[in-house]
């Protein structure tokens, strides 16, 4: 199939779900316009006092824009920004799901397949927020103590079922520009704990119809235990709990890696593991920022604050951050930093979301920017950086 043909394929496919009343959402992605703080478009169906319309975001690096059009519209706008601007869409409908990739020097990939919705979205301007994960239905959540046997959410653990629910919510945000079609998605949790994320994230996919297959990684024997027990009473044959370590962990293929509130340098073990495995999507909420205070030297106009102990750790926890991500954009991927939780809940509530890109990674200014950054505090070594191959000075350092 010709490029041009598997486009109008697609675009007919999308002029089919407005018609008939089956489209979903649609995803744009790989942006290669002009706007280099533009990363995707997401549409869906919104009901106005003008009428039915599609509902444009689009995301940038540090805010979202929405726009209204009509069907008439969205569809000329849509065919100029699908193949020229965006080098991916990715089209849901409740007949099927179909994804074009275009690829430079070869013929556009189609890809089409079952639907992942049953019925049309609420098209009510202002989305009503639902739980992804609903307290009554889910048998894991009482065998972990996150509900009653009654199907409520049990008391002291509201907190950590909103935690669970905005998890879900992220990783539905993320995962259609990420997830292949072709293939089960394969997702790792490393450090698991009790496994209330991973439990979360498999039940999401089974109800959206994904294929998938969801490892957690745990240090406790007595947590992996009770977990693939949990998991076998939910019938959750793809959910696997094995005993081992972050750095420990084999990870030859995962197409999604977690790691939340891994101690210190377990998060650059982890998102190294993501890397290395050709991750799509790694989601770490880091914990513990211990390596880079020893080695911290206070930039002049900040020597005087940072003489107070309290400053001076949430510089630390700023720098290591600050690396990781720079790091990971140079390796390849777009990353987001943001409040995962509100502080309400938990003081570490900081979240480093990463998906890779389809075009080059590790070019001369990316590479300067975090030389400058290590430069700027005097940080010499860092775990993550040690694990790429990345000195942060122009010379490799002894040990």
């Amino acid at each position: 199939m010709s490029q041009l043909s598997a486009r109008d394929k697609w675009l007919a496919r999308f002029g089919e779900a407005l018609a008939d009343g089956t489209f979903v959402k649609l995803t744009l992605a790989s942006y290669r316009g002009g706007d280099t703080a533009l990363k995707n478009v997401f549409a869906r169906p919104v009901d106005l006092k003008e009428g039915r319309r599609l509902s444009f975001v689009y995301r940038y690096a540090t805010r979202d824009v929405t726009k209204n059009f009509d069907y008439e519209e969205a569809l000329e706008l849509v065919t100029d920004l699908v193949g020229q601007q965006f080098k991916k869409a990715h089209l849901f409908s409740t007949r099927w799901t179909s994804e074009i990739e275009f690829r430079e020097g070869k013929p556009a990939r189609l890809l089409e397949g079952k639907p992942a919705h049953a019925e049309p979205p609420a098209t009510s301007h202002d989305k009503p927020r639902a739980h992804a994960i609903v307290a009554e239905n889910s048998t894991w959540l009482r065998a972990l103590g996150v509900t009653t046997p009654e199907g409520k959410v049990a008391r002291g653990m509201e907190a950590k079922f909103r935690q669970i629910n905005k998890f879900v919510e992220l990783l539905d945000s993320l995962l259609p520009a990420s997830a292949p079609t072709d293939a089960p998605l394969s997702i790792v949790d490393m450090g698991c704990g009790k496994g209330y994320l991973t439990f979360a994230a498999y039940e999401f996919l089974q109800r959206a119809e994904r294929r998938c297959e969801v490892r957690g990684i745990e240090s406790r024997p007595e947590l992996v235990t009770l977990c693939n027990r949990v998991a076998a009473e939910s019938g959750f044959e793809a959910l696997k709990f094995e005993t081992g370590t972050i750095a420990n962990a084999k990870l030859d293929r995962a197409d999604v890696v977690i790691a939340l509130h891994a101690c210190d340098t377990a998060t650059d073990d982890a998102i190294a593991k993501g890397i290395s495995a050709g991750a799509t999507l790694i989601l770490v909420s880091p914990c513990c920022h211990k390596q880079l205070r020893p080695q911290l030297v206070a930039p002049a106009p900040l020597s005087a604050a940072l003489r107070h102990g309290i400053l001076l750790e949430r510089e630390a926890e700023f720098v290591t951050d600050a690396l990781r991500a720079a790091l990971l954009e140079w390796a390849g991927y777009d990353t987001k930093v943001f409040e995962f939780i509100s502080t309400e809940h938990t003081g570490k509530n900081l979240m480093i979301t990463a998906t890779k890109r389809s075009g080059p990674a590790r070019g001369e200014k990316l590479e300067h920017q975090v030389r400058e950054l290590a430069s700027h505090y005097g940080i010499r070594r860092q775990q993550l950086a040690q694990h790429l191959g990345f000195h942060l000075t122009t010379k490799p350092q002894t040990a």
